[in-house]
């Protein structure tokens, strides 16, 4: 059963790669080449990183604003909270998703871009495309490097705000609410965190996007 599984296994991201790559050809002979798709996905993660931050910054604040309100209006504020923690959740994955389609982007474009370098009839113009290639991979695995520490910056978080909706879930009380207080202070720092980091990784990536811009 393991063996069949394994071979199961290589032929679906055998497939997966035939798709890729097909995928990729049609876009070319239509004029959009990997490099644009790289941009397009590097700048599509950073508005979702943005709109990450914000998302996880209000499902924080619902928490907190939960310790100030008596036992009549607790109800309907769990319940916008737990719709915040939600809509925090569909982010997290948005953002796992947007991130790992740039890197499948990216390898493949540096993997065209190395083989292309053996079709170069000038040593002076290959030796300029190969000094491209290094300084572009080198940019590009610092900015992944801060999406990918931006991204272990939300579980954190997520974690922490999902075990206190559970746990208000079944004690939505003020006694319950007041118990709570010091995890509050625990997602507060958290998010400050989440939000520095995600700053970080969006202003280098919107740097490295003018960069292949311009080039």
């Amino acid at each position: 059963m393991k063996i069949i599984s394994i071979v199961l296994l290589a032929i679906t991201l055998s497939a997966c790669g035939t798709v890729q790559k097909a995928k990729y050809s049609a876009l070319e002979k239509a004029g959009i080449h990997k490099r644009d798709i790289l941009v397009d996905r590097i700048e599509a993660t950073s508005e979702t990183q943005q709109e990450t931050k914000e998302q996880f910054q209000s499902a924080y604040e619902e928490l907190a604003g939960l310790i100030k309100v008596d036992d009549q209006g607790l109800e309907k504020k769990y319940k916008k909270m737990a719709k915040a923690v939600v809509n925090s959740e569909e982010k997290a994955k948005e953002l796992n998703n947007r991130i790992k389609s740039v890197d499948e982007v990216a390898k493949a474009l540096f993997a065209e871009w190395k083989a292309e370098l053996s079709e170069y009839q000038s040593d002076s113009l290959r030796r300029v495309s190969q000094q491209n290639l290094d300084n572009t991979q080198q940019r590009y695995s610092a900015i992944y490097k801060k999406m990918q520490i931006s991204q272990q910056r939300v579980e954190p978080v997520l974690r922490v705000l999902q075990d206190n909706t559970l746990y208000l879930k079944h004690n939505l009380n003020a006694r319950a609410v007041s118990s709570i207080s010091n995890e509050v202070l625990v997602v507060e720092d958290k998010v400050a965190q989440l939000i520095q980091q995600m700053e970080t990784s969006i202003n280098e990536s919107n740097s490295f996007i003018q960069s292949m811009r311009n080039k």
